[in-house]
């Protein structure tokens, strides 16, 4: 699946996202701000959520400058929640490069963090709709009560799916469902296509999530810039690890493991167990389920190259090696 051809309805408009994203993060007048902001942003990632505010637009003609802005602000959002993640997780690499917190310091990313998250916002007062202003704020809240949701549940052996599926749209779904509804919305869209590409939106930010946790298990190093499993090293339950505990065998393995993480030969053995077990293929198959669906909201929205584009997104999220 080529990204550039998903891309290519809205690609001008990204170029213009990217020119937005490169202004902000290289025009700070304090000089060690200006290092910060551009090491944060040099190891973003391939702009899917903007790119998902350009694609949800697409089915209006609409003012393209308050489209970007909206997503040019996601993406700077979502950089912002990275960091603040990396910091709380004590994360030493994120994408196989050195962590803002592991570079300068706690204090200084969350700093940078809050910068982010505060300069985020006034982009989208720039657009001057308030009911996407307000759906920014509450996004803000969802990412920050999930970071809050997870801490509390670290180590939880008895986590069940509702809680999961609960934690990861805070942490990742909100803001995916708030990429695709602010540029639906301001695209003048009706209340029945942004309600539907909401419901697309959600859906599949939940299997993007869901096959990141696959990832950290069955991926390299190399591949995932992080060292593997780590979540199970934080202490956190995903998907994989949850069908593995309905072995109660295998749930004494975690118990067992929580009680010291540093267990390197006990936490291979856990890696092994998900791989070679059913485990990950039913996160697999829960994640293509969520894709079914998000491809299902958008069925009735008028036949386009955006819709297309949407339709394809769907099949990379699902079938994306990183």
């Amino acid at each position: 699946m080529d990204p550039l051809k998903i891309l290519a309805p809205v690609s001008e408009q990204l170029s213009v996202v990217e020119q937005k994203l490169f202004e902000f993060s290289s025009n700070a007048e304090l000089p060690f701000l200006d290092e910060l902001l551009t090491h944060a942003f040099n190891s973003q990632g391939k702009l899917a959520r903007p790119a998902l505010t350009l694609l949800t637009s697409g089915f209006h003609e609409h003012n393209w400058d308050n489209v970007t802005t909206m997503a040019a602000a996601v993406e700077m959002l979502h950089i912002a929640t990275l960091i603040h993640d990396d910091t709380v997780d004590e994360a030493e690499t994120r994408r196989g490069r050195i962590t803002v917190s592991n570079k300068y310091g706690q204090h200084t990313a969350v700093l940078l963090g809050d910068y982010i998250f505060a300069a985020s916002a006034t982009y989208v007062c720039d657009t001057g709709n308030i009911q996407v202003i307000r759906k920014f704020s509450e996004t803000i809240m969802d990412l920050s009560e999930g970071q809050i949701q997870e801490t509390a549940n670290i180590k939880n052996i008895n986590t069940d799916l509702n809680e999961y599926l609960h934690r990861i749209f805070l942490k990742t779904g909100s803001l995916f469902t708030t990429a695709g509804e602010s540029g639906a919305i301001l695209s003048g869209a009706s209340d029945d296509q942004v309600k539907s590409i909401t419901n697309y939106s959600k859906n599949l930010g939940l299997a993007f999530q869901v096959i990141d946790d696959i990832f950290d298990l069955n991926s390299n190093e190399t591949e995932l810039g992080k060292p593997v499993g780590s979540d199970l090293i934080n202490g956190v339950i995903t998907l994989p690890t949850l069908y593995g505990m309905e072995n109660p065998d295998f749930k004494s393995l975690i118990k067992d493991f929580f009680k010291d993480t540093s267990d390197i030969l006990l936490h291979r053995q856990i890696i092994d167990y998900l791989n070679q077990s059913s485990s990950v293929e039913r996160a697999y198959d829960f994640a293509k389920d969520l894709i079914q669906s998000s491809k299902t909201s958008i069925e009735s929205l008028p036949k386009s190259d955006s819709r297309d584009s949407l339709v394809s997104l769907c099949d990379f999220i699902i079938t994306r090696k990183d």
